[in-house]
């Protein structure tokens, strides 16, 4: 609220002597301030709508007419990446990558713990003379090797056996992304074991999508349609969270530990709450909104939808339909950058 005189228990004494930490953190609560997007970057989404991100209009800028028809059609038709070009493809990204202020690269994954999983290699290099330079390979583009032994598909293997290797989605746009005031260029890819095991969530994902497509395609063949070459499913995974007030977020252990409720009052039944359900977004909260959508689109997420959940402190935010694999990259950006 912007008006502090609205809020009762500001007229206590603040010289209270034995106020318990609620008191407290109330009081804090009702002191902090907004603290709202600069209004200097205020400027229309479709501006720096995936900035941050190589995707089809970089594509074409950077890469060479002949390496951009490839790179399409690898994306849309879900083909094996042509070997071949992948040096011309890891030089472009590199290029626009240092442009954009980034210093390291790594392969961005999803193992099997509900998070995302990453190792950072500098652009850092040297020649023959020990010269310092930036370099990045096809190699390095296309393929990682991290240890596997302690992620949950791994830790079951001799340590010295549990290899893992990330490879190179090219369906899923390179990005950078920014923390702390750095910058990673960040290859969504996928996570198997040396004999193509799948150890994460996005393998068993992609491999499924490619079954679904043949025997849709060989469906439309029958109905007589054979001109399709590929079949796609869509996805828009809305994200529904609570945002708590770090005061009283301190003070459940539950929450501290664990990110998630493990005590408390029963809920109550049928439509107590309902008052609460698409009403105004209070200011605070708005403030965290614009700045999460801020990131987001930098990253090409497309957020469109956001309000206020029936449950207190709940809200949701949610994206348009994307191609599935897509999206499930986006959804995971979704929480990490709310987190």
């Amino acid at each position: 609220r912007r008006s502090h005189a609205a809020i009762p228990f500001l007229h206590l004494p603040h010289s209270r002597p034995h106020m318990n930490s609620r008191e407290q953190a109330l009081r804090d609560i009702a002191a902090r301030r907004v603290h709202p997007v600069n209004p200097a970057d205020n400027q229309p989404t479709s501006e720096y709508f995936g900035v941050n991100t190589f995707n089809v209009h970089a594509m074409r800028e950077k890469l060479p007419s002949a390496v951009f028809a490839k790179i399409v059609e690898t994306v849309r038709l879900g083909k094996k990446l042509d070997s071949d070009i992948a040096p011309v493809v890891a030089h472009s990204i590199k290029e626009w990558a240092l442009a954009r202020g980034a210093t390291h690269f790594c392969h961005w994954f999803q193992p099997m713990t509900g998070l995302t999983a990453e190792k950072h290699d500098a652009f850092l290099s040297f020649d023959e003379n020990m010269q310092p330079l930036e370099s990045f390979s096809g190699e390095q583009l296309i393929q990682s090797e991290p240890d596997a032994s302690s992620f949950p598909s791994g830790g079951l293997r001799a340590t010295w056996e549990a290899r893992g290797y990330t490879a190179w989605n090219p369906s899923s746009p390179v990005f950078i992304f920014e923390s702390a005031g750095t910058r990673t260029l960040c290859i969504p890819s996928v996570f198997i074991g040396y004999h193509g095991e799948a150890l994460d969530e996005m393998a068993p994902l992609l491999r499924s999508s490619d079954v679904l497509s043949e025997r849709a395609m060989a469906l439309m063949a029958l109905m007589g349609d054979k001109g399709v070459r590929r079949v796609t499913t869509t996805l828009g995974a809305e994200q529904e969270f609570f945002i708590i007030d770090r005061g009283h977020f301190a003070q459940r252990p539950d929450l501290v530990m664990t990110g998630r409720t493990l005590m408390g009052a029963p809920p109550p039944r049928g439509q107590q709450l309902e008052d609460h359900y698409f009403v105004g977004i209070p200011e605070r909260v708005m403030a965290c909104f614009a700045e999460v959508e801020r990131e987001l689109y930098k990253l090409g997420v497309p957020i469109v939808t956001r309000h206020n959940e029936v449950a207190p402190c709940q809200f949701e935010m949610a994206p348009r339909f994307e191609e599935t694999d897509i999206a499930v990259d986006h959804n995971q950006l979704v929480m990490t950058i709310l987190r």
